[in-house]
């Protein structure tokens, strides 16, 4: 069973040097419970506007979601979601791409062991997750679980084997074996965050729970980073000055999926994923 990772707080430098070796940090403090329950709050509220029969978010909001929804764009801004990804990378920041993880009750879906930067086409490739769980993640309800350390590989091959029930839509996976002894599990209660190298290997189980699991991913570069896909896409500044112009800026949403936000979220998402090959209105990454 893998190990469960336990509290990395601390200050700017011990963050960065933990990050330096193992490729993750986890738990942090993050948002707090009170205010993950409210964004919960407004996911679910969203959810149900958006039809009683569907009961959960449309696969097509599941990606760069904070194009979408204010309450979404606040928190890839939030200064303690930020906070710990400048002593990293440092005060300039771009949110390159953001992701609703979600997993129901009972569900069989996973994401399998992959590296990000395998198809975040990013150079150089100094990319980090910021995962903030706004329900509790645990191994039996899912949580991401990583291989310690396995960041400083750099890019190992990558296979692609399609599964209906996995997460990434293309089924991207390591193509060698992994050993899973040595795996950390990443559990976080509501409102806590963990932070993960785009190098590390990393995956997912089903929601074994009988409660709803949900995760906001998003993924951090410095405004120094280029795209290196066919067609120019778009980012946000989270914080500081982006004194190069990499990427075509992001509005920020006035409402929940107004129209002017729908339209610029079906482009955004459109270049983004024609420059990686993945089935349109899927929110998998």
């Amino acid at each position: 069973m893998p190990v469960t990772s336990t509290d990395q707080s601390g200050d700017a430098a011990d963050l960065a040097g933990r990050y330096s070796r193992d490729g993750f940090i986890c738990p942090l403090p993050g948002i707090g419970a009170d205010a993950a329950d409210g964004l919960r709050a407004e996911l679910e509220s969203f959810e149900q506007h958006a039809g009683a029969t569907l009961g959960k978010l449309p696969g097509q909001y599941r990606a760069k979601s904070h194009l979408l929804f204010p309450w979404l764009n606040e928190l890839a801004r939030h200064d303690a979601v930020l906070k710990p990804v400048r002593a990293i990378f440092g005060d300039d920041l771009l949110v390159y791409h953001v992701t609703c993880w979600l997993k129901e009750p009972g569900d069989d879906s996973f994401v399998s062991w992959h590296q990000d930067a395998t198809y975040f086409y990013l150079d150089p490739a100094e990319h980090v997750t910021a995962w903030v769980a706004l329900t509790p993640s645990r191994l039996d309800s899912g949580c991401v679980e990583v291989i310690p350390g396995t960041h400083r590989r750099g890019q190992i091959e990558h296979g692609t084997r399609p599964d209906p029930a996995n997460l990434l839509s293309n089924g991207q996976t390591l193509a060698e074996s992994v050993d899973k002894s040595g795996a950390v599990a990443l559990e976080l209660q509501a409102g806590q965050m963990s932070l993960h190298d785009t190098y590390l290997v990393h995956s997912s189980g089903p929601n074994t729970s009988g409660h709803r699991r949900i995760g906001i991913g998003i993924s951090y570069v410095p405004t120094r980073v280029r795209y290196r896909g066919r067609t120019r896409v778009s980012a946000t500044l989270a914080c500081g000055e982006d004194r190069y112009g990499h990427f075509d800026p992001e509005p920020v949403p006035k409402a929940n999926a107004d129209p002017d936000a729908i339209a610029f979220h079906a482009e955004a998402c459109e270049r983004f994923f024609n420059n990686h090959g993945y089935a349109r209105g899927n929110a998998k990454t």
